[in-house]
C-alpha cells in the first residue's frame, strides 16, 4: 500500500504510537502525534518525536488531530475518548497501530491472542520456531511494537506478535497465516460496558478476514469463545481433555497432534520446562502452530525441553531462608491469579492488589482458603480485598511491595511461598506490570 503524502493523525506517544509514527515517515507519510498526557512523562518520546523530525503536540487533542486522512490509535486509548468518538463523528477511518504495521508485512504473522497466556505462548512460538530453523520475531504487546520490526520481515520468516482486544478493536483487513485464541475470560469490562459478549467479540475480531490457504486454533474446551462465521479458513483446536480430530492435545501424558485423523505422538509432557496446566494448554498452542508451520517433532520437543519462560510470569526470583520469592506481576486478573495458585504444592503467602477491573474474587476464593496463609492487600484495591477475604484468610492492608516482603521475611515459615500475582492493573502505584515486578525483585535480592 502507498501512503506517500498521507496526513496520518496518530493518537498516543508510547510504544505503538511512537513505532506507528516512525514507520509512517519513514514510508513517506506526514504524520502527526498527539497524547493529551503531561510532557513530563513523554520527555523520552518527545526526544525520539523531535529527533524523527516528526510533528508532535503534547498535552491536549487539537483540531489539528481531524486533519488527516486516518487516525491510527493506541491501545491505551478508551473507545469511548472525546478524541476518537469526534473522529468517528466527523467520519474519520480509525484503525490500530497492528493493522497499519499489517499492510507493509512481506512475512508470515502468527497472531495470538486470549485474556491469559499471551506473552508466554507468542514467547514460546517464536522460540519453537527459531529452534525449528524458522526465522521468527516476536512483536506486538511483548518486546518491539509490530512497527518497528516490520520492514525487516521477509517473505519466508514469520512474526508471532501478541495481540490485545484492543488493537484488534480497530483492525480493517488484518488477517494473519494462523491466528490463535488462547481463552475468554472476564477481563477489562470497562472498556466494553461490563460485557463479555463485546469483549469476545472483540477478540474473534483476529479471525475474521482470513482466507481458505490461513489457519484459526482455539481452545477447544473455552464455552466462552463464540462460534467463528467465518467459513473459509482452516480450522484448528487444542484441549486438555478431548482427543481432536485437528488439532493438538494430550493423551496419556503426552503432547498429541491431528491432522484430519491422521495422529502424531509428539513429545512427552514431561519435557515441557513451564509448569501448570496453563502453560500446558499455552505449549498445545504452540504445537498447532509449529506442526501447521512444518516444525518436525523433535524440534518442538528440544524447544518445550529449553524454553527459560517469560519474566513476570510466575518467575522463580530466589530462595531465602526456606522461603521461595515468586514474581507474577503479569497476573493482572483473577483467572491468572487461579492459575498460579494451582501450580505451587506449598502454603502461600499471597500479595494482591493495584487498580481493580471489576474482579469477581469468587473465583479463587476456594482456591485462597486451600492455600494461602495470608493475604497482603496492596493499592487502590486493598479495602475491597480486606472486605472480601477476611472472614477466610487473615489479611493485612501494606502500603508498598517493600512493606509485604519485609512482612512475608519476618513472618513466613521455611518450605513456603510469598507470591506476588496480584489479580489487577498496576497503573495506581507503577508504570506497568513490568516496573512493578522489576521493584518486587529489586526488594527482594536487597534482603540478607
Amino acid at each position: 500500500m502507498n501512503i506517500t503524502g498521507k496526513k496520518i493523525s496518530i493518537i498516543g506517544a508510547v510504544r505503538s504510537g511512537l513505532g506507528a509514527a516512525k514507520l509512517a515517515k519513514k514510508l513517506g507519510a506526514k504524520p502527526f502525534v498527539s497524547d493529551s498526557s503531561d510532557k513530563e512523562k513523554l520527555s523520552d518520546a518527545v526526544m525520539v518525536l523531535e529527533s524523527e523530525n516528526i510533528e508532535y503536540e503534547i498535552g491536549l487533542h487539537s483540531e489539528k488531530v481531524y486533519e488527516c486522512d486516518f487516525i491510527i490509535t493506541s491501545p491505551g486509548v478508551p473507545s469511548n475518548s472525546a478524541v476518537l468518538t469526534n473522529a468517528l463523528n466527523k467520519g474519520i477511518k480509525i484503525i490500530s497501530e497492528l493493522e497499519f504495521a499489517s499492510w507493509f508485512c512481506n512475512g508470515k504473522i502468527l497472531a495470538i491472542t486470549g485474556t491469559n497466556g499471551k506473552t508466554t505462548t507468542t514467547s514460546l512460538c517464536a522460540y519453537t520456531l527459531n529452534k525449528a530453523g524458522y526465522k521468527c520475531y516476536e512483536a506486538g504487546n511483548i518486546g518491539l511494537a509490530f512497527s518497528e520490526i516490520v520492514l525487516n520481515i521477509k517473505e519466508d520468516e514469520y512474526v508471532a506478535l501478541e495481540t490485545s482486544s484492543f488493537q484488534l478493536d480497530y483492525v480493517d483487513s488484518f488477517s494473519p497465516f494462523i491466528s490463535v485464541i488462547l481463552n475468554i475470560t472476564p477481563d477489562h469490562l470497562d472498556r466494553y460496558e461490563n460485557s463479555v459478549a463485546k469483549y469476545a467479540a472483540s477478540k474473534l475480531n483476529i479471525a475474521k478476514n482470513q482466507n481458505i490457504y490461513q489457519y484459526y486454533v482455539c481452545n477447544f474446551n473455552d464455552s466462552e469463545i463464540p462460534a467463528l462465521s467465518n467459513e473459509a479458513v482452516n480450522k484448528f483446536h487444542f484441549s486438555l481433555t478431548e482427543n481432536l480430530a485437528n488439532g493438538a492435545f494430550i493423551k496419556n501424558g503426552r503432547f498429541m497432534f491431528s491432522n484430519n485423523y491422521v495422529v502424531e505422538d509428539v513429545c512427552s509432557l514431561e519435557t515441557l520446562s513451564i509448569k501448570g496446566s496453563h502453560n500446558q494448554q499455552n505449549a498445545l498452542a504452540v504445537l498447532a502452530i509449529a506442526k501447521i508451520v512444518g516444525c518436525s517433532n523433535e524440534s518442538i520437543a528440544d524447544a518445550f525441553t529449553k524454553f527459560p519462560g517469560v519474566e513476570h510470569r510466575l518467575e522463580f526470583v530466589r530462595e531465602l531462608n526456606g522461603i521461595e520469592y515468586i514474581n507474577d506481576s503479569k497476573a493482572t486478573n483473577v483467572d491468572s491469579v487461579w492459575y498460579a495458585l494451582q501450580s505451587f504444592d506449598k502454603p502461600i503467602y499471597l500479595i494482591l492488589g493495584g487498580k481493580d477491573k471489576g474482579n469477581d474474587y469468587n473465583r479463587i476464593k476456594e482456591l485462597v482458603i486451600k492455600h494461602v496463609l495470608k493475604i497482603f492487600a496492596i493499592g487502590s484495591s486493598a479495602d475491597k480485598i480486606n472486605d472480601f477475604f477476611n472472614a477466610v484468610v487473615p489479611v493485612e492492608i501494606k502500603k508498598d511491595l517493600r512493606d509485604c516482603v519485609l512482612s512475608a521475611h519476618k513472618e513466613a515459615q521455611p518450605n513456603t511461598i510469598l507470591l506476588l500475582s496480584p489479580a489487577c492493573a498496576s497503573f495506581d502505584m507503577f508504570e506497568n506490570y513490568e516496573h512493578r515486578g522489576k521493584v518486587f525483585k529489586e526488594e527482594i535480592m536487597k534482603m540478607k
